[in-house]
């Protein structure tokens, strides 16, 4: 686990906890949310299905570098979620994670409970929603199913654990040739297999791809899978021509099925799957606010920078929310160094 994993909290099944802002999703923008509200002395509780803080930036591209974070020249996903992990941790938020958030109901006196699956439940005053594309469940061949967890993934979290192994990639997007080239150095052997005879990838990581110690297989696919006890080799048909593969690993790019989950039983006004707010990040419903990926309103772009900006829309607008009389604008953060070191 991350560097989170000494500040994650439970509560049992059942259990109630409590703080003036739910935060539901722990990627980049829910972590920004919860370290703004904190800043401005409100406590968070950050509730996501995963079972570590960093959204699907660090379960799946957790070693790829990001170009377009300010600040960064670039940054890898893994390096991204422990700094906004240790940004907010002086404000000590309480983490939920493997926990799914599955009802919001209205409370007189909280504001707010939102209902986890295993029965716990959160009172807050203010929710702010940043569960990315929502549920993400990983399309695989039939054939690879049955090696799950035994040499079959779906990402990869660290390129340590295949140092030395054969690799085999199936897919063709940006996914497959990104865990193909950071693969490559690290593996014994790096085969990308993908059914149809162009990559729907960045053309210059493909150029990349074809200049690297990698094997490229097009207008091919993986039939079968052997192996007792682990994973132990493939085979893929090209053509007329059926090969066997060295394979301790087959890493599935084959993108994910994603759908809104409980989320969209709430009660929210949504567009095109994603949840409608205004200019100050505000839902339909009231001090329910929603950022990053799952909301929408007219000219956004889908960034993790602007993902930030909106949560510190959010979480400003939600401190004025429930502490009347308060400022929009925080002060200059240079003001509480003091504070944020102590």
């Amino acid at each position: 686990m991350n560097q989170a994993g000494d500040r994650v909290k439970t509560i049992v099944a059942g259990a109630e906890t409590g703080a003036d802002v739910a935060v539901v999703g722990a990627g980049p923008a829910g972590l920004y949310a919860a370290y703004c509200a904190g800043f401005r002395g409100l406590s968070s509780v950050i509730v996501d299905a995963l079972p570590e803080p960093g959204g699907q930036m660090a379960a799946l591209y957790p070693e790829k570098k990001i170009h377009d974070v300010a600040g960064h020249v670039a940054v890898r996903g893994r390096e991204l979620t422990d700094d906004l992990v240790a940004q907010v941790a002086p404000f000590d938020p309480h983490y939920l994670l493997g926990r799914t958030a599955a009802s919001l109901t209205p409370d007189e006196s909280a504001g707010w409970v939102l209902g986890l699956e295993d029965g716990g439940r959160v009172r807050a005053g203010a929710v702010v929603i940043a569960a990315g594309l929502g549920r993400s469940t990983p399309r695989v061949l039939p054939c690879l199913r049955p090696y799950e967890g035994r040499g079959v993934a779906y990402h990869v979290p660290r390129l340590e654990e295949h140092r030395d192994r054969d690799v085999v990639i199936v897919g063709g997007g940006d996914s497959a040739v990104d865990w193909a080239l950071a693969l490559a150095p690290v593996a014994r052997s790096v085969t990308v297999v993908h059914r149809r005879p162009a990559f729907r990838a960045h053309e210059h990581s493909v150029k990349q791809m074809y200049a690297a110690d990698i094997r490229v297989l097009t207008d091919a696919q993986v039939t079968g899978c052997e192996g007792v006890d682990h994973l132990a080799e493939v085979r893929v048909r090209t053509g007329e021509e059926e090969l066997t593969l060295p394979a301790r690993t087959v890493v599935a790019a084959l993108g994910f099925i994603t759908n809104l989950g409980p989320i969209a039983d709430w009660g929210l006004r949504m567009e095109n799957r994603q949840i409608a707010v205004d200019r100050a990040m505000r839902t339909n419903l009231p001090r329910v606010y929603a950022v990053g990926d799952i909301c929408t309103y007219e000219g956004r772009v889908p960034l993790i920078s602007v993902g930030f900006g909106e949560a510190a829309t959010a979480a400003n607008h939600a401190a004025v929310e429930l502490r009347p009389g308060s400022r929009l604008a925080p002060e200059h953060s240079t003001d509480r160094e003091a504070a944020l070191l102590s």
